[in-house]
Parts: structure tokens; sequence; C-alpha cells
């Protein structure tokens, strides 16, 4: 009777390992390596250290884009779901900096950017 526990256990382990490694091996689609790309450009701190209001609402935006993503990804039934919460996410990110940038660019503030020379 333990050696058939002990099999059944080895088996069930053995079944699972493949399981999990080929969830693991999906690929990403380009939406969501678009949406990770997006998501790295989130701006963590206010342009030239001004909370102002644009600040607060760039960050409600955000958060609020965040939780649509959440919310469309437990809806979705397929791929063409998933494909298309992903690429509204990365756009409405880019929208979203883009706005922020351009009225503080317009105020006089920048983001800073370094640039590499050889």
């Amino acid at each position: 009777m333990k050696q058939k526990t002990i099999f059944r256990t080895a088996a069930a382990a053995a079944l699972a390992i493949p399981a999990t490694m080929a969830v693991a091996a999906v690929p990403m689609t380009v939406e969501q390596q678009m949406a990770q790309q997006e998501q790295a450009r989130i701006i963590k701190s206010p342009i030239g250290g001004v909370e102002n209001s644009h600040w607060f609402d760039y960050r409600i935006n955000v958060t609020e884009t965040q939780k649509e993503l959440a919310s469309d990804l437990r809806r979705a039934s397929d791929l063409e779901d998933t494909r298309d919460a992903y690429s509204e996410f990365a756009y409405e990110l880019k929208d979203n900096r883009q706005d922020y940038v351009e009225y503080m660019a317009k105020k006089g503030y920048r983001v800073p950017r370094v640039y590499l020379e050889n």
C-alpha cells in the first residue's frame, strides 16, 4: 500500500512539473510587451518636484488605468480580449504621460533626460 502511495505521489509530481513549465514557456504577446514598456515609463515623481493638480491627476489616471486593466483581464474570454485589454492599457498610459509632460513643458518644466556620448 505504501509503495502505491509513493508511486502515485511521484507520478503526480512528475506530471505537475511539465504543466508549470508549460505555463512559464508561453511567450508574451506584442501587446503585453508594449504594456510592460509603457508601465516602466510611468513617472514616479513630479516633474521639477512640483506637486500640482496635474501631477495628482496623472497619478489618479495611472491608478485608474491599472484597475481598468485588471478588470478587463478578468472579463477577457479569449486571446483577442486579452490583447485588446493590454493594447488599451498601453495606449492610455502613454496618453496620460504625454498630457502631463506637455502641460508641465508649457509651464517651463522639462522631463530630465540623460544622454551618453562615447
